[in-house]
């Protein structure tokens, strides 16, 4: 049985993680903003704002009360808005940022004292090729930059460090954004045993699904 922290589990492709871990017997602490929802999966929830280092820090102390180390890590939190440049607020860019980019700096950082020799990463990328559209400049930018930070991360740590690149996915990540959800998207659930299987076949790097 493997401890496993699931930050930003209340969204589609974190829940999913959540419920596909405990199905298999695994003891998952589950924090999102609101995880109230979350206890009929795990009842092991912490509500946490993952963009703020005080708030991130507590629930690293709640999430240890549990296990002092975890086996795994998964950052599944993220934000999107469609705003071109020119109208784009800096609050607007602030917000996108922090949730993609920021948020995953402090769980990883706060986190990294408490997992497991071997223990992997699992940070939520995207395939950020298709994402630089009009009015996804803070998403896209978040995106790559949350890659070159797990480059840098895997050499200082010397951890697997994986960044899941999934397609489109049928989560409420949609309703934020003036595109239709393709018709190929990805059932949640899908996308969860992709990134669990990826981890347990001890793979690397970027992974695109």
């Amino acid at each position: 049985m493997k401890h496993v922290i699931v930050w930003g589990a209340a969204g589609g492709i974190g829940r999913a993680v959540c419920e596909e871990l405990a199905g298999d017997g695994d003891t998952v602490v589950a924090v999102a903003r609101d995880a109230s929802d979350l206890a009929s999966i795990t009842r092991y929830t912490v509500d946490a704002n993952l963009a703020d280092e005080a708030s991130v820090a507590q629930a690293v102390l709640q999430a240890t009360a549990v296990t002092e180390a975890f086996d795994l890590f998964v950052f599944a939190a993220g934000d999107i808005t469609s705003a071109k440049v020119p109208e784009m607020s800096l609050t607007t860019w602030h917000r996108i940022l922090d949730n993609n980019l920021t948020a995953a700096f402090l769980t990883v950082q706060a986190s990294l004292p408490y997992l497991a020799p071997g223990a992997p990463i699992v940070l939520m990328g995207a395939v950020h090729e298709r994402l630089r559209l009009p009015g996804l400049a803070a998403y896209a930018s978040a995106k790559v930059a949350l890659e070159a930070f797990a480059d840098v991360l895997r050499k200082e740590t010397r951890r697997r460090v994986l960044v899941i690149r999934p397609g489109a996915v049928q989560t409420p990540l949609w309703q934020k954004v003036p595109f239709a959800m393709p018709k190929q998207a990805a059932d949640a659930h899908h996308v969860a045993k992709q990134i669990l299987s990826a981890v347990a076949e001890g793979r690397d790097g970027v992974i695109d699904l």
